[in-house]
This record gives structure tokens, C-alpha cells and sequence, in this order.
């Protein structure tokens, strides 16, 4: 019965979601809030970002709720309940107002890192190190979660990327979920998450109307990363690595090209391997299409590496066959054309 309450709930997140985006779109036409293109752009004309504040309304309220319709579990306690979606309030807050006039970007990596900091102590159970090391142990999660929280915000490049992604991911943490914690609330918490990028989805496909904008994507690779790094501690770590491989890679290898090149790694840019491929001649829905067939196969192999007691040679093939699937994308990415019909003029 638990199940068919969240399936309605997030029907209706859906719907919600796709209404207050809408609005917001309206309003930021309105009063011509617009991202007009710049050197990180794939776009070409302006467009209206923010459609997070809609995403983030309709989310969070909802994000508890769930919480209550599982009153025996333990992952979710009444501290974290709260707290989570306090904190992600605040990053939208703190990115709402970088949208609008923009904040220093030490100020922006202090507020993400205050509220990893903050959340990672809610973690149940290590992740990296041992319990001898907890705190060795909360400063990698600081570390790669403010990192998640950030590539998270640079991927959202291109129409339809964020959305994919994140359906995806959330997806793939619900099947999980579903079938080996049924107890815990983080399967209905990314079937709503999921609901809500649908809806948005709709406005963003390409040709996009909208984009999340840093309101939308900071505080969504927030609340991906608190379940991953949860979906981790519960046991499931190859798991929570592989949902999200083909961002995580793309991320790494350009900032480490760019740092290695000598380049700012703060600074706007169009060198992430989705944009060369946008470059190479493929369309924004072409390259999206690409990374969501990669996603099914990733979703797949992350559910098979989640059975207990399988053997580990097993899981650590799982897991190439991940990092060839991803590989493979990206090179498409790097070396593939699009192929261009040509019609005869009669």
C-alpha cells in the first residue's frame, strides 16, 4: 500500500512540477531574466534559468512527507528528516542569489561545503576508511560530495542533460531501493525526484525553454549526492559509483585535462566531452539520447552488482564493463559525426 501512495504522490509531484515551471518561465520572461550566451554556453540565443525554484518548491515539502510513511526505518532519522531539506533550502537560497547577481566563488564553495559538512555527519556509517578513522572518513565525503554538488551544476550544459541525468540516477537508487531496503524511505524520496525532473524535462528538451539554472542543479546534486553516499553506506557502494559514472568521468577527465593544460579550472568553458560532441556536428538531442542509452545500461549492471553474496571477481567485472560502457560514450562523444540528410531539389 506504501507503494501505491508514493506512485500517486509522485504523479502528482509530475504534474506539479511541470505547472510551476511554466510560471516560473513566465515570470522570468516577464521581467526578462534571461541567460544570454557566453563562452560555456551550447546555446545560441537567451533563455529564460530558474526553473529549479518551481522543482525545489514542490520537492522538499514532498521529500518529507515521504519520510512519515515509513515510521520504522532507520536511515532517515527525525534529525535528517529536518535537516536535509533545510540545507538544501539554503544552497537554492544562496544559488538563487548567485543566478541574480552572482557571488564570489569563495563564498559559494563555503556555503556547499558548510552544508556537506553539516549533513555528512548524518551518513550511516563509513564509506571510505574504517570506524577507526571517522574522521578521515567525514572529510573524503566532504570532499567528493562538494565536488558531486559541483559537476552537477557544470554538466547542465546542454538541452535535456540535467534532466536525463538526474532521472537516471534517481531512477536507478529507487530500484535499489524497492528491492534491497524496502524499509527505507530513499526509493519513494527518487521516485518523487524523479517525477519532478520529468516535468521538467518537458520544458527543458530541445529546443529548451528553460534550464535549472544554479537554483535548480546545486541543490539537486546536493540531495543526489546525501542518497548515493547513503545507497553507499548501506552496502551498495559499487552501486552508488556506477548510477552516476558517465558524470562523474566526464567532470574528472575535463577538469584534470584543464589543470594539467595549465588552464583555470573556475573559469566558463565548453571543453566537457558533451559539448565537443555538440561540436563535432551532433544535436543537443542526439547527445542527450547517447548518455540515456548509456544510463539503462548502467541502471542494469548497478542493480545486478547490488545482490548480496555475490562473488567479488563478479562485482569488479560489473564494474569494467561500467567504465568500457562509459568509455565508449565518450568516445562516440570525441570521434562520431552526425550524419547529415541531404534531399534532392527537384
Amino acid at each position: 500500500m506504501t507503494g501505491l501512495y508514493i506512485a500517486i504522490i509522485a504523479l502528482f509531484v509530475g504534474v506539479i512540477s511541470w505547472f510551476l515551471v511554466g510560471r516560473v518561465r513566465f515570470y522570468l520572461l516577464k521581467y526578462q531574466l534571461l541567460d544570454h550566451p557566453n563562452e560555456r554556453s551550447s546555446h545560441t540565443k537567451p533563455t529564460t534559468h530558474g526553473a529549479g525554484i518551481g522543482i525545489i518548491f514542490v520537492l522538499l515539502p514532498i521529500w518529507i512527507l515521504i519520510t512519515f510513511l515509513f515510521p520504522q526505518q532507520s536511515q532517515v532519522g527525525e534529525m535528517s528528516r529536518w535537516l536535509i531539506p533545510a540545507l538544501t533550502l539554503l544552497l537554492a537560497t544562496i544559488s538563487f542569489l548567485d543566478d541574480l547577481r552572482g557571488l564570489s566563488q569563495l563564498t559559494r564553495l563555503l556555503m556547499h561545503a558548510g552544508a556537506v559538512i553539516t549533513a555528512a555527519q548524518l551518513i550511516p556509517g563509513p564509506i571510505f576508511i574504517s570506524f577507526l578513522y571517522p574522521a578521515l572518513d567525514i572529510f573524503l565525503i566532504t570532499l567528493c560530495w562538494v565536488w558531486f554538488v559541483n559537476l552537477f551544476n557544470f554538466m547542465d550544459g546542454i538541452d535535456g542533460m540535467a534532466g536525463v541525468e538526474t532521472i537516471a540516477i534517481t531512477l536507478g537508487i529507487y530500484a535499489i531501493g524497492l528491492v534491497f531496503i524496502p524499509h527505507s524511505s530513499i526509493y519513494g524520496q527518487n521516485l518523487v525526484i524523479a517525477a519532478a525532473m520529468i516535468g521538467f524535462l518537458i520544458w527543458n528538451w530541445s529546443p529548451a525553454k528553460i534550464f535549472l539554472g544554479d537554483v535548480g542543479s546545486i541543490p539537486l546534486g546536493f540531495l543526489i549526492g546525501w542518497h548515493l553516499f547513503n545507497l553507499a553506506a548501506s552496502g551498495f557502494w559499487m552501486a552508488a559509483l556506477i548510477l552516476p559514472l558517465y558524470y562523474i568521468t566526464d567532470s574528472s577527465l575535463t577538469l584534470l585535462r584543464r589543470l594539467l593544460s595549465g588552464k583555470s579550472i573556475w573559469e566558463a568553458h565548453k571543453e566537457h566531452f558533451y559539448q565537443f560532441a555538440v561540436k563535432n556536428g551532433r544535436t543537443h538531442s542526439s547527445v542527450v539520447r547517447g548518455v540515456m542509452l548509456t544510463n539503462v545500461l548502467l541502471i542494469i549492471l548497478a542493480f545486478f552488482s547490488a545482490y548480496p553474496k555475490l562473488p567479488a571477481f563478479i562485482s569488479w567485472l560489473i564494474l569494467l564493463t561500467a567504465c568500457l560502457i562509459v568509455a565508449l560514450l565518450i568516445l562516440w562523444m570525441l570521434y562520431g559525426k552526425e550524419k547529415k540528410s541531404t534531399k534532392s531539389v527537384l
